[in-house]
C-alpha cells in the first residue's frame, strides 16, 4: 500500500523589523497627500471665513469688487464665469485634438514611432502649465488672433463672434485665452485617452474591419462607446487644469468685473485664478481675506472637477468590471 500523500502548508513567518518600516513608510506616504490637501482646504476656510459671512451668496453671483468703499463689497461673479467660458473654450478646441492624437498613436502608428510619440505626449503631460501657457501666448497668440479677425469678418452677425470696436485688434479675447488653454491641455486628455485605447480589445476591433467596416465606422460604433467614460474622464481631468489656469489667461485679457456672458472676441474678461494674481500684491486686510475666499471656491471647484475625473476613468478600466 502507498502511503499517503501529506499536504505541505505554506506558513508565513513574522515580518522582519525592515518590513514593517517599508510598510509603515509606505502608508504614510500614501496618506500624506490627502492630509496635504485637506490641511490646504482648512487654512482656506479659515482665512476667508469672515468674507464668505459678510457676503453670504452675493460672493459668488454678484460683479462688484470695492475694497475702498463703505461697507466693503468683494463679488467674484464675473471672474467666476469668465473661468467657466475660458475652460470650456478650451475644452471644446483640445478634446477633438486630444482624441485624434490618442487614435494615431494606438491604431495607426508603427510601434517604435508611436512609442516615441507616447514617451513625447507623457513629458508634455508632465510641463508645468506656465511653460506651455507662455509658449502658446508668445507663439500662438499671433495665429490665434488671424482665426479671430476670420471668425469676426464673416460669422460677425452671430453675437457670440461679434466686437463692439474692431480696431482694437483681436489679439486679446476669451477666444485667445481659450485656445492658449487648448494648447496647455492636449497633453493630459491625449494621455489619459491613449491609455484607455490601448487597453480596448484589439480582436473586436479587427473583427469590426474585418467585416467591412471602414476605419470611421469602426471608431464611431465600436471604440468611442466603448471608452467613450474614460475619454470624459480625461476631459475632465483637462477641465480642471484649466479652469486653474493663470498666467496666460492673466497677459492675454484685460481683466474687468463686467460680466462677458458670450462674447468670445470682446477683449475684456477674467479668470479666479488671474483675478488672485492682479490683486493680491496691493491687497490688505479683508481685500487679502476676499482673494482667499477665491481661491477656496477655486480649490473646490477643481476637487470636484478632478474626483468625477478618477471616478470615471476607473469606472472605464476593463479589470475594474470583472
Amino acid at each position: 500500500m502507498s502511503e499517503p500523500v501529506q499536504r505541505r502548508k505554506l506558513v508565513a513567518g513574522p515580518l522582519s523589523k525592515g518590513d514593517k518600516w517599508f510598510f509603515r513608510s509606505t502608508s504614510i506616504a500614501a496618506h500624506f497627500a490627502f492630509v496635504l490637501v485637506a490641511l490646504v482646504l482648512v487654512f482656506l476656510l479659515v482665512r476667508a471665513w469672515p468674507v464668505l459671512q459678510s457676503q453670504g451668496l452675493g460672493f459668488i453671483t454678484g460683479n462688484t469688487w470695492s475694497p475702498d468703499q463703505k461697507p466693503i463689497v468683494l463679488q467674484l461673479g464675473p471672474m467666476l464665469w469668465g473661468s467657466i467660458l475660458i475652460a470650456f473654450v478650451g475644452i471644446l478646441i483640445a478634446t477633438p485634438m486630444a482624441v485624434s492624437m490618442a487614435y494615431l498613436i494606438v491604431f495607426m502608428l508603427p510601434k517604435r514611432l508611436a512609442k516615441a510619440f507616447t514617451t513625447l505626449v507623457d513629458l508634455l503631460a508632465a510641463l508645468p502649465s506656465v511653460v506651455i501657457g507662455l509658449w502658446g501666448l508668445l507663439v500662438f497668440t499671433p495665429l490665434a488672433a488671424s482665426w479671430a479677425e476670420v471668425l469676426n469678418k464673416y460669422l460677425g452677425w452671430i453675437p457670440i463672434f461679434g466686437v463692439s470696436n474692431a480696431e482694437n485688434g483681436f489679439m486679446s479675447s476669451p477666444f485667445i485665452a481659450g485656445w492658449i488653454v487648448a494648447v496647455m491641455i492636449v497633453p493630459i486628455i491625449t494621455s489619459v485617452t491613449r491609455e484607455i485605447f490601448s487597453q480596448l480589445d484589439k480582436d473586436l476591433i479587427n473583427g469590426a474591419l474585418a467585416l467591412g467596416g471602414s476605419r470611421l465606422s469602426t471608431f464611431r460604433k465600436v471604440i468611442l462607446p466603448t471608452s467613450s467614460g474614460g475619454v470624459v474622464g480625461g476631459v475632465l481631468l483637462g477641465l480642471g487644469r484649466a479652469v486653474g489656469e493663470t498666467v496666460a489667461i492673466f497677459y492675454v485679457l484685460n481683466l474687468t468685473m463686467d460680466i462677458n456672458w458670450a462674447q468670445l472676441l470682446e477683449p475684456h474678461g477674467g479668470a479666479v485664478a488671474s483675478w488672485i494674481l492682479a490683486r493680491f500684491g496691493e491687497a490688505s486686510g479683508t481685500e487679502k481675506q476676499g482673494l482667499m475666499a477665491a481661491g477656496l471656491v477655486l480649490f473646490v471647484i477643481t476637487l470636484i472637477i478632478n474626483y468625477l475625473a478618477n471616478f470615471i476613468v476607473n469606472r472605464a478600466q476593463p479589470w475594474r468590471k470583472n
